[in-house]
């Protein structure tokens, strides 16, 4: 006689299965009792006998491409993984504020908080961008064109998470951040030692003063009025309180920020080791270019959708220069006004790399004030539709050190009027790429002196 029991089909093995086959009830008295269990377990899984180190070490050499797939595995290889995490992007500002963000990531050394400081939905198929910021927006607020100002975060919120992220990440480095105040940065200040690299958005001259602790600071954007996004001051206060705080400072750039001579001067005469400057969309005062002579280290000089330089630098001899500078570039500025272009090559005469790109303005008259920078051995041009063979001639034939040469997109830079000097010159240059237009075609009488062989030498993109 059979059980209807013994007819039914021999089901899978159970995680409670192995547990209540394999093994004996708890003695607290015994030491040994615990171990007995990962014998069983190590059977189904067998990096249950490797420890937390090892398995970091191996997780570690895996490509980042396989990181979501490891975190599935079980609880244990999510935890293993969230270690070897060093930077992340912070989208939702609960998961932050609860404190789990810390500890499934405890070990990290950049965050940007940017994207989860607006209250957005994630899943919007609309999605704004800028050159500094990007969100995504509900189909209701259309309307209003102010976005970030009504779809940020309360200021309080945002020194919440600011705390909660500096407790819990004492070794952080890098940090981007939007819509801070002064308190919220003084606790990232005083609780990570370590930062060296911030990005502040929304910033005002209020707000400088709570990086001014950040002594080991040494990269920082600063980004004040955004047109259409949010409209906050940097002023020459702001500028003050930064220069006097952060000495160590290697790399500023000042965004949509305000200022004159006097916040330049506190900036060159307090960060001695400040080596790269940038100014993009700057709203400075008249004459606050003669101030760069106090940047007596600074190396690098960029000018970014900047609509003017200078529209008053006053007088050449008061201008002074640069004397380390080794790189100018330009790129989607205007440069129109003669007497601010002149002022700016002079600043700038010891440069020995110019790059410029897309900028509106420059014709043979506006390029040929470079002349004053006999040290250039590397110019790039690109998009400069204004300027011609001849306005490009006079200038580089006065530079005696010209050892690279880029040259692309420039429509009126025409093949058929290259000079044989200009030709004679190609043939010293160490490296040469020649696409003035889509239709370049080096004339026959130019091909035969080698200027279409040094395609092994083209300059890499930069």
């Amino acid at each position: 006689m059979s059980f209807p029991c013994e007819n039914r089909k021999k089901r899978a093995a159970r995680w409670s299965d192995i547990w209540l086959n394999h093994t004996k009830p708890l003695n607290h008295s015994s030491p040994k009792s615990g171990k007995t269990l990962i014998p069983f377990f190590s059977i189904i899984d067998p990096t249950l006998l490797l420890s937390d180190e090892l398995l970091l070490r191996i997780l570690s050499k895996l490509p980042d491409s396989q990181t979501n797939s490891n975190s599935l595995v079980c609880k244990r290889w999510l935890n293993l993984q969230g270690r070897l995490i060093r930077s992340i992007r912070i989208l939702d500002w609960n998961f932050l504020l609860s404190g789990r963000f810390i500890h499934r990531f405890p070990n990290l050394n950049h965050v940007d908080l940017i994207s989860g400081s607006f209250i957005s939905p994630p899943s919007s198929p609309i999605f704004l961008t800028h050159r500094v910021i990007s969100m995504h927006l509900d189909s209701a607020c259309l309307s209003n064109w102010c976005f970030c100002e009504d779809n940020m975060l309360p200021v309080e919120v945002i020194d919440n998470g600011l705390n909660v992220l500096a407790s819990g990440c004492p070794n952080l480095r890098r940090l981007h951040v939007i819509g801070a105040s002064e308190m919220g940065l003084l606790s990232v200040a005083e609780e990570c030692s370590t930062l060296q690299e911030l990005e502040l958005q929304k910033c005002s001259d209020k707000v400088l003063s709570g990086i001014a602790a950040c002594t080991n600071l040494q990269i920082l954007k600063l980004v004040g009025n955004v047109q259409g996004f949010y409209n906050s001051v940097v002023s020459d206060i702001g500028l003050t309180i930064l220069a006097q705080g952060c000495k160590r400072l290697v790399k500023l750039e000042l965004c949509g920020c305000e200022g004159s001579f006097d916040g330049i001067k506190a900036i060159g005469k307090c960060c001695q080791m400040l080596e790269e400057l940038t100014f993009c969309d700057h709203r400075m005062d008249d004459g606050w270019m003669a101030a760069l002579s106090y940047c007596e280290n600074l190396k690098t000089l960029r000018f970014q959708s900047c609509k003017t330089i200078d529209s008053n630098p006053g007088l050449d001899e008061y201008l002074g220069s640069c004397p380390a500078l080794e790189r100018l570039h330009l790129q989607k500025c205007q440069l129109r006004d003669k007497k601010s272009t002149a002022a700016m090559f002079s600043v700038c005469r010891a440069a020995r790399e110019i790059i410029i790109h897309d900028c509106w303005g420059l014709d043979n008259s506006i390029f040929s004030f470079a002349i004053i920078c006999r040290r250039v051995k590397r110019l790039y041009l690109e998009g400069c539709s204004l300027l011609t063979t001849e306005g490009l001639e006079l200038v580089i034939h006065s530079w005696k050190e010209l050892q690279s040469l880029r040259v692309v997109s420039c429509k009126n830079i025409k093949d058929s009027e290259i000079s044989p000097e200009l030709g004679t010159l190609f043939t010293t240059l160490q490296d040469l790429t020649w696409r003035p237009d889509t239709k370049s075609l080096l004339p026959s009488s130019l091909v035969e002196i080698g200027i279409g062989k040094k395609g092994g030498k083209f300059f890499k993109r930069t």
